[in-house]
C-alpha cells in the first residue's frame, strides 16, 4: 500500500469504524476491521484502537486493543460498485482470509466462481470463493484511489486477449484440472492444438481416459495452463515451512514443509485439503508461481 505524504496526516474520531494495518510480523499486507476507542492526547497522530475480531488471548473473551499510528489506519473502502467485478487471471486482489483482508494475485481459475490466490503475506497458494475477494483500493491524501496494476490492467483492458500466454503445438507444458478429487494439482501435459478462443486441447502425459486405452484429452483454457517450471536444485534439502510441489496420484500438489524427517524424508501438509503425507525429497519441488509471464519463487 502507498503511504499518504507526510504533510497530509488522516484525522479520526472516537466510535470511527477503521481498518486496520497492524506491522507485527507475520501480518504485513493485511487490513483488519476495527473501531477508534481514543486518540493518544500526548501524540495526536496515534490512537487506541479495537479489532472486530482479533482478540486479547486465547480465551476469546477480551477483544485485542493496540495503540497504533494514524498512518496505519484507514477508513473502510467503499462497496464495490453495482457492476459486477469480473476477476481475471494475474489480477492483484485482497482475500478474506483468517479475519482479515491479505494481499495476493489471482494465480488460476476454478470453475464455480472460485480463484486460486497466491498470498504473499503466507506465501501459500488458496482458493477463495469470488465473495471473500475485492480489488485492492488505496487511501491516499483523503481520497481513495485505485491501485497503480489495477490502473494498467484497465488500460490494457481492451488488449487483454493478446496478454493471454500462446501456446504451440507440442508444447510441454503444466495444467490445472477442475476434476473432482484433482483440484489444485498441475499435470504435465502436450499442447495438441488450439480449441477456440484462448484454449487449447491438450493430452495428459500421465492421466489416462476411463478404459485405460489411451493418454486422456481435454480442452483447457489458457490461464490453466502454464510452461513447465524451471528445475530448481535442492543442496541442502528442505526446511519447515518451505513452500513446495509434492507429486502423488500422477501431479504436482501445493503443499509446505511440515516437518524434516530422517533420511531425506519430510512430511508434507497440502494446503488445501489440510492432509499430512510423507514424501521423499526425490518426490519434491520448490514452489514456483507463474506470475505475469515470470516464475516467481515465495
Amino acid at each position: 500500500m502507498s503511504n499518504p505524504s507526510s504533510s497530509w496526516v488522516a484525522q479520526f474520531n472516537p466510535g470511527d469504524r477503521v481498518e486496520i494495518s497492524p506491522r507485527d510480523v507475520g501480518f504485513r499486507g493485511s487490513w483488519y476491521a476495527g473501531t477508534v476507542v481514543r486518540r493518544e492526547e500526548k501524540n495526536t497522530n496515534r490512537y487506541v484502537v479495537e479489532y472486530d475480531q482479533l482478540y486479547a488471548d486465547e480465551s476469546g473473551e477480551k477483544l485485542l486493543q493496540e495503540t497504533l499510528d494514524s498512518i496505519q489506519l484507514r477508513p473502510p473502502p467503499p462497496p464495490p460498485e453495482k457492476k459486477k467485478v469480473q476477476f481475471k487471471f494475474e489480477d492483484e486482489v485482497e482475500a478474506f482470509y483468517s479475519d482479515g483482508w491479505w494481499e495476493g494475485a489471482i494465480i488460476a481459475e476454478h470453475s464455480g466462481g472460485k480463484f486460486a490466490v497466491f498470498l504473499r503475506g503466507f506465501e501459500e497458494q488458496i482458493v477463495f470463493e469470488e465473495k471473500d475477494l475485492r480489488l485492492p483500493v488505496q487511501w491516499v491524501k483523503g481520497k481513495w484511489e485505485p491501485r497503480f496494476e489495477q490502473v494498467q490492467r484497465e488500460k490494457e483492458n481492451s488488449n487483454f486477449s493478446k496478454e493471454v500466454m500462446k501456446f504451440t503445438q507440442g508444447m510441454q507444458v503444466e495444467v490445472l484440472t477442475d476434476e473432482d478429487g484433482l483440484k489444485g494439482a498441475w499435470f504435465a501435459a502436450t499442447i495438441i492444438e488450439p480449441s477456440g478462443e484462448d484454449k487449447y486441447l491438450i493430452e495428459y502425459k500421465t492421466l489416462r481416459n476411463d478404459d485405460d486405452t489411451e493418454f486422456l484429452r481435454e480442452v483447457i483454457r489458457a490461464c490453466n495452463i502454464r510452461p513447465c517450471p524451471p528445475e530448481i536444485i535442492v543442496v541442502d534439502g528442505f526446511k519447515v515451512w518451505d513452500a513446495v510441489d509434492a507429486y502423488y496420484n500422477e501431479g504436482w500438489w501445493v503443499g509446505v514443509i511440515a516437518k524434516v524427517l530422517i533420511n531425506s524424508n519430510y512430511e508434507v501438509n497440502f494446503i488445501e485439503y489440510d492432509e499430512k503425507t510423507t514424501f521423499n525429497q526425490a518426490d519434491l519441488r520448490p514452489h514456483q508461481d507463474w506470475l505475469n509471464g515470470k516464475w516467481v519463487v515465495p
